[in-house]
C-alpha cells in the first residue's frame, strides 16, 4: 500500500515510518526539517530509516518541503498518488505558541488545509491526522472523553488542533473524505522530542543540571509510550472512518458524525503524579535530580487523563506499557544516543 506520512523526521512520525515500512508498505515521507529543536536528532531518526529501509530492501522516499508551499505539496501528493496520508507534520508545543503565534497558524492550519485538500483532490482512501489532548482546555471533568465539549481551549496550540478537527468534519462531510484525528496525550520514549519533559529531565538530571518542576509539582499527566501510539496509528489508518446511521443530530457527539469523521482519545488511561514520574526516571538513570520548583506556566493545564473506550471499540486496542518499562527503554537509549 501507499502511504504518505507528513513529519516523517519527527518522533512519532519516524516510528510509524519504522512500524509501515516493517510491514512491507511503500513509505513516502516528508518533513520540512525545521529549528524548533534540534536538527541532528532529525537528521538521526532519517538515517536510522533510511538503514532499516535498506537492510530489508523495503520501499522508502524521503522528501524536505514544507507542508505550508501547495505548489511542492500538490506536486509530491500527484506524483506518489497515496492511498492513505497519515499526517503528523505540525508546529508542535504549547509554550512555544505563546511566543510564536503566527508559526501555528501557518503551520497548522494553512499547512493542514493543504495537505486534506490534496486529499481531496486524489480521493484518498483515508485521511489520518494527529490532534491533542490539549483540545481539552480547562476542563476539570476527569478522565477526557470525547463527548466532553473542547471550546475553551488555553493555548494557541491547542485552538489550532481544534480547528483542524473541524476542518476534517466539513471535508468529510462535503466531499466523503474518511478522515480519523487522533488527540495524543503526552508521547514519550526512545528518539523523543527534546522539547518535551522527559528528554528535559533526563538531560538536565544527568549534567547535573536543576529541572523546573512546574506547580511545585501538582500536576499528573497521562504519559502514553510510542510504541503504544503507533499501533493505534496504524490500526485506525486501516480502518477508514464510516458515517455513523445512528447520529443524533438533537444531541450530536462531537466524535462521531453522519459523515465518514471519528475522534479518538490515544492516551495510557493511567495518569501518574509528575513527582513519581520524575522519582521512575531518576531511578532508570541512576542519578537523582536537582529540583527547582516553579508556578505554572501559562497554556499549562494541571492534569490530563484519557478514556480509551471509543478507541477500544473501534480497533479493539488499548496502550497497555507500563510506565516503568517504557521509561527503562527511553532511559537505556537516552544515554546510549547522547553518550552517558
Amino acid at each position: 500500500m501507499k502511504i504518505i506520512v507528513t513529519g516523517a523526521a519527527g518522533f512519532i512520525g519516524f516510528h510509524t515510518c519504522l512500524r509501515l515500512l516493517d510491514e512491507g508498505h511503500n513509505i513516502l515521507g516528508i518533513d520540512n526539517i525545521n529549528d524548533y529543536y534540534d536538527i541532528t536528532l532529525k537528521s538521526s531518526r532519517l538515517l536510522e530509516a533510511e538503514k532499516f529501509a535498506k537492510s530489508k530492501n523495503l520501499d522508502w522516499k524521503f522528501i524536505q518541503a514544507s507542508i505550508e508551499d501547495d505548489l511542492t505539496i500538490n506536486k509530491i501528493f500527484l506524483d506518489f498518488n497515496p492511498q492513505i496520508v497519515i499526517h503528523l507534520a505540525a508546529q508542535a508545543g504549547v509554550r512555544y505558541s505563546i511566543k510564536n503565534p503566527k508559526k501555528y497558524i501557518h503551520s497548522n492550519i494553512t499547512g493542514f488545509f493543504n495537505v486534506i485538500d490534496i486529499c481531496r483532490a486524489l480521493n484518498v482512501q483515508h485521511f489520518v491526522y494527529a490532534s491533542s489532548s490539549s483540545v481539552y482546555g480547562g476542563n476539570k471533568k476527569l478522565p477526557f472523553m470525547e463527548l466532553d465539549p473542547v471550546d475553551h481551549p488555553v493555548s494557541l496550540y491547542a485552538a489550532t488542533k481544534k480547528s483542524n478537527e473541524i476542518i476534517a468534519h466539513s471535508y468529510s462531510h462535503i466531499y466523503k473524505i474518511p478522515t480519523t484525528g487522533l488527540r495524543f496525550f503526552t508521547v514519550y520514549g526512545p528518539w523523543g522530542r527534546p522539547d518535551m519533559a522527559p528528554m528535559i529531565f533526563a538531560n538536565s538530571i544527568l549534567n547535573g543540571e536543576p529541572i523546573k518542576v512546574f506547580n511545585n509539582g501538582q500536576m499528573k499527566r497521562d504519559f502514553t509510550y510510542i510504541d503504544d501510539i503507533v499501533e493505534a496509528i496504524i490500526r485506525c489508518a486501516k480502518k477508514p472512518a464510516l458515517s455513523c446511521k445512528n447520529f443524533d443530530e438533537l444531541h450530536p457527539n462531537p466524535s462521531i458524525s453522519n459523515a465518514p469523521f471519528r475522534i479518538f482519545n490515544l492516551g495510557n488511561s493511567q495518569p501518574i503524579e509528575l513527582m513519581d514520574f520524575i522519582e521512575i526516571l531518576e531511578k532508570e538513570l541512576g542519578t537523582k535530580a536537582i529540583k527547582e520548583y516553579s508556578p505554572m506556566q501559562i497554556g499549562d493545564v494541571k492534569e490530563t487523563s484519557a478514556d480509551n473506550q471509543a478507541l477500544k471499540d473501534w480497533i479493539n486496542y488499548s496502550p497497555s506499557t507500563p510506565l516503568k518499562l517504557g521509561i527503562n527503554k527511553f532511559a537505556k537509549w537516552f544515554k546510549s544516543y547522547y553518550e552517558f
